[in-house]
């Protein structure tokens, strides 16, 4: 199948629907649907104080994105899942700093193009909120 349709759109859509999955049997099915078209992703859960969370979300994409392998072992391929998820963390860091956070972190890669995509529930007493950010980056 010829890939070089996929742009950042498509990759960025694909993070997306890959951290709304609800369970993990929904994720490795989305996971095996995506990898059929040539996208390869990876997601992993989190939660915490946002502040303190930050770090550990970065890290979760990197590793997870490795072990999945949708990135190498490389310097530039670990700098591009981590810079997008610093990315997409601090577009939602505004409705979130301060308040405990919990939600998934999802990495889709076809060719150069690199997405993350952060799915926060924002827990506030009993009065949640959700918010979706998302980066890209070329490697």
């Amino acid at each position: 199948m010829n890939h070089e349709g996929f742009g950042s759109k498509d990759i960025i859509k694909a993070a997306i629907r890959m951290s709304l999955t609800g369970c993990r049997e929904e994720e490795k099915a989305l996971q095996r649907e995506l990898a059929d078209m040539g996208i390869r992703t990876s997601a992993v859960d989190y939660g915490g104080e946002f502040i303190s969370s930050v770090t550990k979300i970065i890290e979760r994409a990197v590793v997870s994105a490795k072990r999945e392998g949708v990135i190498a072992e490389s310097h530039a391929e670990e700098g591009a899942v981590a810079g997008a998820a610093r990315e997409a963390l601090s577009q939602v860091m505004q409705k979130a700093i301060g308040l405990n956070v919990g939600g998934k972190v999802a990495v889709a890669r076809c060719g150069e193009h690199v997405g993350v995509a952060v799915f926060f529930g924002i827990g506030l007493l009993h009065l949640n909120d959700v918010a979706i950010g998302i980066g890209h980056r070329v490697v």
